[in-house]
């Protein structure tokens, strides 16, 4: 799974995203959580349930702060979006070849209102047009992969015996679209699924909705701080009410990340508070802390980055969490670490799926499951629930 930071110019993506792979503590597996130049680790935040065996976790990847485990995920740092992207404009072709890899997308959007289209300072700037016309970009782009082979996958159903969903699907599958997200845009479009008789107007709303579902969306309003930024977004949240739009202040995150990082302060991320050490910093520092405190997160309840991160994965995706152990009574592996590992589950996996994504091995010898809390014995076919604590039985 991978989360995608997209946005134009000058909004604050790059800061969103070094706040987002910058962790509060030094972590072995994951040095500066950089994994090439624009892509990191960050991490989604829930409560770990080693209090249920009165111990302390020992996480393989990852981190845990106060009982609340941070789990790591992918994060790509797209490429700039300027209007014309499809057309190969700015850097077009590098952010629509990022944006196939992302299972969901951030946009960062400046709610300040104080960069235009293409990131230049202004004043007033109408924020709404950002997300409409990375909706447009987008939606072009999928047009245009389609378009340019659609007398080629027309043919194809006169000849083929494959079901026209099939080749469509084919068509997309590098883009991260499956089956079922094309048989749900025909159908949420009343479309016919023989494709070949679709005008210009109903492929684009096919493609319309292919991105609803196979990118979604969320908005971090990014410098809430700003004096404009509460104004306006309030109108994006009224103009798109179908978007998830989070307030946000990246570049406050950042900074209390380093802070934590560099024993200042004492703060876990997406929290609502956090704690100065007076004697580790001066007087500008302390400024700077008491006017985040006073002007985020007194007003938002949250600086928004571990927000978006934590919406984008369990909102959006709908993804649960599912822990595996070997001893069940003690929640621990082979070696007497407690709740040494946590997975990122899709909706509606099974316990199969789950022994499959632990190790190839361990699906092939599947024999049944056991539920560590009830101690109960689980059929492969059983739905996950999230946070559940799982054990595997093999042959």
């Amino acid at each position: 799974m991978i989360v995608g930071v997209v946005g134009k110019p000058n909004v604050g993506k790059s800061t969103f995203f070094k706040a987002s792979t910058m962790a509060e503590v030094a972590i072995a597996n994951y040095p500066f959580t950089t994994i090439k130049a624009n892509e990191g680790v960050g991490f989604v935040k829930v409560k770990c349930p080693e209090h249920e065996v009165k111990g302390k976790c020992k996480p393989n990847h990852g981190f845990c702060l106060s009982s609340w485990r941070f789990i790591p995920v992918k994060l790509l740092d797209v490429a700039g979006l300027v209007p014309g992207a499809h057309m190969g404009k700015g850097l077009g072709n590098k952010f629509l070849d990022d944006l196939r890899q992302a299972d969901v997308l951030v946009h960062v959007v400046d709610a300040s209102g104080l960069t235009n289209e293409e990131g230049k300072a202004t004043q007033d700037y109408d924020v709404t047009k950002d997300i409409r016309f990375l909706e447009d970009e987008i939606d072009r782009w999928l047009y245009g992969i389609i378009g340019e082979n659609w007398k080629m996958l027309v043919r194809k159903i006169q000849i083929s015996e494959d079901k026209p969903v099939d080749i469509l699907t084919n068509q997309l599958t590098g883009l991260k679209v499956n089956e079922d997200m094309v048989k749900k845009a025909i159908k949420n479009c009343h479309l016919d699924e023989k494709f070949s008789s679709w005008n210009d107007g109903q492929l684009l709303e096919f493609v319309r909705e292919i991105r609803k579902l196979s990118k979604p969306m969320i908005i971090a309003a990014n410098k809430c701080d700003m004096p404009q930024a509460k104004k306006n977004i309030e109108i994006l949240k009224n103009e798109f009410p179908h978007l998830m739009i989070v307030p946000c202040s990246a570049e406050s995150e950042l900074a209390l990340r380093e802070a934590a990082r560099d024993s200042k302060i004492d703060y876990i991320a997406g929290e609502k508070d956090f704690e100065m050490k007076d004697d580790k910093l001066n007087e500008q520092q302390k400024r700077g802390l008491v006017f985040i405190k006073e002007k985020i997160i007194n007003v938002y309840g949250f600086t928004g980055v571990q927000q978006c991160l934590n919406e984008a994965v369990f909102s959006l995706l709908k993804y649960i969490v599912a822990w595996p152990v070997e001893n069940e009574h003690h929640f621990t592996d082979s070696k007497n670490n407690i709740l040494p590992d946590a997975f990122l589950m899709p909706q509606n996996s099974t316990a199969l799926d789950f022994a499959f994504i632990i190790h190839t091995d361990i699906g092939n010898k599947f024999i049944a499951a056991i539920d560590a809390r009830t101690h109960k014995r689980l059929a492969k076919d059983y739905p996950l629930k999230d946070n559940d604590i799982i054990r595997i039985m093999t042959k």
